[in-house]
């Protein structure tokens, strides 16, 4: 791989970083492509119980490479489809995966940027990020999952604002629209991220993804479908290690062991 993404597993945790800070962490096809072989890497080894996405330098991701874009010329519309199947097949992957997704937002986020920075279960960011959706400033439309997840996050009307007039929002707000978890005090970010991304990993994580999968179905679902699906992940989750062993510590009155003992 070329590096565009830095990843590193330890222990139970990978985390991957967006790797070209000299131009913001814009994504070229090269990156994307190394971001969705990395995401299926993520999601097909069972030692990976917890996935961090974040940034390298002051910017966690300034969207698509807008030079990159230019040097395409009339091609630019097959780029466009090349560097989208990529990225989509990563953010897909990431979404869908049986392991929780953290992403540390280490700066400002744009275009798709603000697709990768919001698609974590938990996302933190440092005080000084900001997100700007900024496509239809350069002629284009949204892509990395932004309009299937503003909308859920912010609400419609929010999300034709931020869509449409491309304004800056800065960290606070967005931690009060929805769009962050939660900020953390400057200079903490990468060990606030370690400590809950070690939460998770010795969390229950088929649970963990089980829940994350019927959180995202809930929106097409009607409310029996809703309930008939919790009624059959609940009863296949108590047949597992997990789930025997939640009940038995619980009974036992001690710290269940979901990492089961190799």
């Amino acid at each position: 791989m070329a590096n565009g993404v830095l990843f590193e597993v330890d222990g139970p945790v990978a985390t991957l970083t967006l790797n070209r800070p000299e131009v913001g962490n814009a994504l070229d096809i090269p990156m994307s492509r190394e971001l969705m072989e990395l995401a299926i890497r993520c999601e097909g080894d069972a030692g990976i119980r917890c996935v961090v996405l974040t940034g390298a330098g002051k910017l966690f991701c300034g969207g698509g490479d807008v030079a990159a874009f230019a040097g395409a010329g009339d091609a630019l519309p097959e780029f466009l489809r090349e560097i989208t199947a990529y990225l989509h097949a990563a953010i897909a992957v990431f979404a869908r995966m049986d392991k929780p997704l953290v992403c540390a937002v280490n700066g400002s986020a744009a275009g798709a940027g603000i697709g990768l920075a919001i698609l974590g279960d938990v996302v933190l960011a440092e005080p000084t990020a900001s997100f700007s959706l900024a496509y239809t400033g350069i002629g284009l439309t949204p892509d990395g999952g932004t309009t299937w997840l503003l909308p859920r996050l912010v609400g419609l009307r929010r999300a034709q604002e931020l869509c449409l007039t491309n304004r800056k929002v800065k960290a606070e707000e967005a931690a009060s629209l929805g769009l962050v978890t939660r900020l953390v005090e400057a200079g903490t970010l990468a060990a606030e991220t370690r400590a809950l991304a070690d939460t998770l990993a010795r969390s229950a994580t088929a649970a963990l993804g089980a829940t994350r999968k019927m959180l995202v179905e809930s929106f097409s679902n009607t409310l029996e479908g809703q309930l008939a699906l919790e009624s059959r992940v609940i009863s296949r989750q108590s047949r597992n290690f997990e789930g025997r062993e939640g009940v038995t510590a619980f009974v036992e009155k001690r710290p269940p062991r979901f990492v089961p003992e190799s």
